[in-house]
């Protein structure tokens, strides 16, 4: 029978309280086949069905309760994990009670973790551009409604910024929103192309709203292929889940 165990799971080196726990996995421990082996989490993307049911068991002995899952649609929408259920159209979740597992999915996109210096509160943020570029994360601080000096942030893995080609509706949306976003783009040799840094776009919008105790942003999922999912390497593949509740 397969089971997880550490070397399944990225373990957030942050400073947050002992009572908050917070789960990444990788793709490996699970039981889908190519191209979504194996750890798939994602029911949307072509796997068996009955497969990613099972490797959403796999986390029963290391999660107090069924995660939220969330049907992630690049909104803004954060929403009430204590009070939601039925896949809500979502792409954070947060909790001020105990016990109540907040998920995202990613597969080149950033997950970002949130949870305060009080250890009673948490979320979970499905960051891709497009959520970055209108709001999903202020959408998230403002539901959580602590100050944002009190809070702690980490940043999952997503793609790095040697990967992520984009182009000019990308570039432009962002500088016409937040002018300090050019320092996180570097233009390609082409005209319309650039690479960006979604972690460097994430941390400006946390710096920017008060939040700046700010952990993670160091991995890449895009070249990371033994670790990671990647939606622009490999079209067809798995996802990945980002877990956090607290005790």
């Amino acid at each position: 029978m397969t089971t997880l165990n550490e070397s399944n799971f990225i373990i957030p080196n942050w400073p947050a309280p002992a009572n908050i726990k917070a789960l990444q996995t990788t793709r490996t421990g699970g039981l889908s086949q190519s191209p979504y082996d194996s750890l798939n989490f994602g029911d949307h993307v072509g796997d068996d069905a009955l497969t990613v049911a099972r490797n959403r068991q796999l986390l029963n002995p290391f999660v107090p309760t069924e995660p939220l899952w969330l049907k992630q649609t690049h909104s803004t929408i954060a929403v009430n994990a204590a009070l939601t259920s039925c896949l809500p159209e979502a792409d954070a979740a947060y909790s001020k009670q105990k016990n109540v597992v907040c998920a995202v999915m990613t597969a080149d996109c950033l997950p970002i973790l949130l949870c305060d210096e009080a250890g009673t509160a948490v979320a979970a943020i499905h960051a891709g551009w497009k959520g970055l570029l209108y709001g999903v994360i202020e959408s998230t601080i403002n539901a959580l409604d602590i100050e944002p000096r009190h809070l702690y942030a980490w940043f999952g893995p997503a793609i790095g910024p040697t990967a992520f080609e984009v182009g000019r509706d990308v570039y432009d949306g962002f500088l016409q929103l937040y002018t300090d976003s050019a320092q996180a783009f570097v233009q390609l040799n082409t005209k319309d192309k650039w690479l960006a840094d979604i972690y460097q776009l994430a941390r400006l919008r946390m710096i920017n709203l008060g939040v700046t105790q700010i952990y993670g942003g160091d991995y890449c999922t895009h070249t990371d292929q033994e670790r990671f999912f990647s939606f622009r390497r490999d079209g067809d593949t798995g996802r990945m889940a980002t877990l956090i509740w607290f005790e």
